[in-house]
């Protein structure tokens, strides 16, 4: 790939990454939601007076990883020393999530279902608009196209001599994203099962937080390498 084509490449994945931690202005901003319990989600809905800002920040943050990854796919269609099995994979997992996530913006809760008991009967009820079960679908491709693109470009890294940067901590992040995963999805079946929240926000924010992370791993092993 040219230099110029990496470049690109690590400016809109590493992008991204940034704008995926946008939730962590909730430190400094007045939300009213508490972090350890509520999902990342419910600070983009449309009843929370900067549900707007979040959901901006979302879709940016999707945009960006979308076009890094369909960027990336598309030269490996180029340069057969670099089309190989993981690397397809991977760059598709980054392209999913970055398209999944964008759809997430435009498919926001109506209201915060870990705070708001009435938001919560409705939902159980199925009487919330038909974007609460669309916003889960797209939620969960988001995630899913995020651990196949972790695991595979690091698996990639590690198999092909590529990205040092990415082969050398890539496995940390991956195991840490996978715990992260396990907690935030037992939490979720726990509180759907009318259990607690079982400190699920602080899960899902560790989870989304490992997956910036790695991706802006990913575009500085991008960018010192010069290769996708």
């Amino acid at each position: 790939m040219s230099t110029n084509g990496t470049r690109r490449v690590a400016a809109l994945i590493g992008l991204g990454a940034a704008a995926y931690t946008a939730w962590v202005l909730e430190v400094v901003l007045s939300t009213g939601l508490n972090p350890i319990e509520t999902y990342v989600s419910e600070l983009a809905a449309q009843d929370q007076p900067l549900g707007g800002l979040f959901r901006a920040t979302d879709f940016t943050a999707g945009l960006l990883a979308f076009a890094g990854g369909l960027f990336a796919l598309l030269r490996l269609r180029t340069d057969a020393g670099s089309r190989r099995p993981w690397a397809v994979i991977g760059w598709a997992g980054v392209t999913l999530f970055g398209a999944a996530t964008a759809a997430d913006a435009w498919l926001p809760l109506s209201c915060t279902p870990t705070v708001d008991p009435e938001c919560a009967a409705r939902e159980t009820a199925g009487l919330v608009p038909a974007t609460h079960q669309a916003h889960a679908i797209s939620s969960s491709l988001a995630m899913t196209g995020a651990l196949v693109g972790i695991v595979a470009l690091t698996v990639a890294a590690r198999r092909y001599g590529w990205w040092a940067p990415l082969a050398r901590y890539g496995p940390a992040l991956v195991t840490l994203e996978l715990l992260a995963t396990a907690w935030t999805l037992s939490a979720i079946a726990l509180f759907t099962a009318g259990r607690g929240t079982w400190a699920l926000g602080a899960g899902q924010r560790l989870q989304v937080l490992f997956v910036a992370l790695w991706l802006g791993l990913l575009a500085y092993s991008v960018h010192k390498e010069r290769r996708t």
